[in-house]
């Protein structure tokens, strides 16, 4: 509890790590990037000039949405209730001056910001500077080892998240009004970034395998092995760099809000760090792979990157890149294994990925049109081209089934399966379960990735495992066991 005295003494508020979850150096660097890339070149010039020059550039160049932070909600509830108290609180920050008052401006809260001016950088000593010119007697609230040089000179102090070390050495330095501690919550949020499940969709590299009929071959198995294991780390690569890059329109979103960078429950800096991590292992588990294979790897990374920074906000152009990576594990597969897929494939699969990509849009559409919101942040669409992206959609998954059916009837499948007309019977089942996908999206029941949702979705599993038992029965002659 505090007591009279403490309430009395004004109360400074860092607000990276404390106020918020996140860091507005980094955030506003990464709203930068998303942006123009090619800005990425000058940050080092402005580096040159000192960290307080670099953020007034970032800081200029972007447009932060200061209302969509992952504010500290016991924290800024505490400040509250001592603002209504008629404490007076100060906001200081080592971020840009022009991010320090739009975030005090929305919050409404403090009687004065103070952040960085363009050339001195408000940390540490100079922070407690800024202070001291203002009061000799105060309560800072911060959360990392740099405001200790704040503490040294303070009646007070506020610990934010603060680990074991740091409250020891603040308690030597000054009194402990009040500790806020976050739940830690381990490496669950970095497994949640790596986005593990959505590492079932790499088992696609596994059906030229299948397809080719060598799934008894050991080396050929230890090889489409290695490839899933590679694309699975290449592609949570991908996963950290989006979410980073997304923080904006993650946070508007009911479900991705949750994400662990949106959220701040992983730092940003291990965002940056983890995303190159996970590349380099991903080729360095390609290595023993033919050439081929890491080849498109690097076009698979370059499209995803491509996609992230240009192609995501066109419309259309979207959905059909996301088919083609789909399109692209394919054909990594069957490179990895040294055969060449087959022209019926990969139109199948450009059809079929196609319609599941519009599938996630159309989820997402559906959400907007709830919300009331009129058009996705960072995207092309509008929540009234849901009734047309329900079309183009359904359209493409009936002609990934005729692709499909004109396949059976191919020359070069008759000498492939000894009995192909067995291969008729999938056709049913694949309309099945592409309209199954498509009324229960309608429906509203789809709430994630459709090539997810179908690889745990047991009636999906039942379709493939039954489709799979048919491509089999395919491969006997059954006129000579009749006979």
């Amino acid at each position: 509890m505090t007591t009279s005295v403490q309430d009395r003494l004004p109360l400074y508020v860092d607000l990276d790590g404390t106020l918020i979850h996140s860091d507005l150096l980094l955030e506003s660097f990464l709203e930068l990037i998303r942006h123009n890339l090619l800005l990425v070149f000058l940050v080092p010039f402005w580096m040159l000039r000192g960290k307080a020059f670099l953020k007034r550039e970032i800081a200029c160049r972007v447009q932060l949405r200061v209302d969509l932070l992952p504010y500290n909600k016991p924290f800024l509830d505490f400040l509250r209730e001592q603002k209504q108290s008629g404490r007076r609180l100060v906001l200081i920050s080592a971020s840009d001056d022009s991010l320090v008052q739009a975030v005090a401006a929305h919050l409404d809260l403090f009687d004065e910001a103070i952040g960085s001016d363009g050339v001195v950088n408000c940390s540490g000593t100079r922070k407690l500077a800024r202070i001291l010119e203002r009061d000799k007697a105060f309560c800072y609230a911060g959360d990392g080892h740099v405001d200790l040089q704040v503490w040294k000179g303070a009646s007070a102090a506020i610990l934010v998240d603060a680990n074991a070390a740091l409250k020891r050495e603040a308690a030597a330095l000054t009194r402990i009004e009040r500790e806020f501690d976050r739940p830690r919550h381990g490496l669950r949020p970095y497994r949640r970034a790596l986005r593990l499940h959505q590492w079932l969709k790499n088992t696609l590299v596994f059906l030229p395998l299948a397809l080719a009929h060598q799934i008894n071959n050991p080396e050929l198995v230890w090889q489409a092995t290695l490839a899933f294991l590679s694309f699975g780390l290449c592609a949570s690569s991908v996963y950290v760099l989006n979410d980073l890059l997304d923080l904006a329109s993650d946070r508007q979103h009911r479900n991705k809000c949750r994400r662990p960078f949106a959220a701040g429950d992983i730092p940003l800096l291990s965002g940056l760090l983890l995303s190159p991590v996970l590349l380099v292992l991903a080729f360095a588990v390609a290595m023993p792979l033919p050439r081929a294979f890491i080849v498109i790897l690097a076009l698979y990374y370059f499209c995803t990157g491509l996609y992230s920074f240009v192609l995501k906000r066109m419309m259309l152009v979207d959905v059909i890149m996301l088919a083609a990576l789909y399109t692209l594990r394919i054909i990594s597969g069957a490179a990895a294994i040294s055969v060449v897929p087959s022209f019926w494939l990969l139109a199948f699969s450009m059809f079929l990925f196609f319609s599941l990509a519009v599938v996630k849009r159309y989820t997402e559409l559906d959400y907007l049109r709830e919300a009331g919101i009129a058009q996705s942040e960072g995207r092309g669409y509008y929540a009234q081209d849901l009734s047309m992206m329900a079309m183009f959609g359904s359209a493409s998954a009936f002609m990934s089934v005729m692709v499909f059916a004109l396949y059976i009837n191919n020359d070069d499948t008759r000498e492939q399966y000894l009995t192909p007309e067995i291969l008729w019977l999938i056709c049913p089942l694949l309309l099945y379960m592409i309209t199954r996908i498509w009324l229960l999206t309608a429906r509203g029941q789809i709430h994630e990735d459709p090539i997810v949702f179908a690889l745990k979705d047991r009636v999906s599993q039942l379709v493939t495992l039954v489709c799979g038992a048919m491509l089999w029965l395919a491969n006997l002659d059954w006129r000579a066991l009749v006979l």
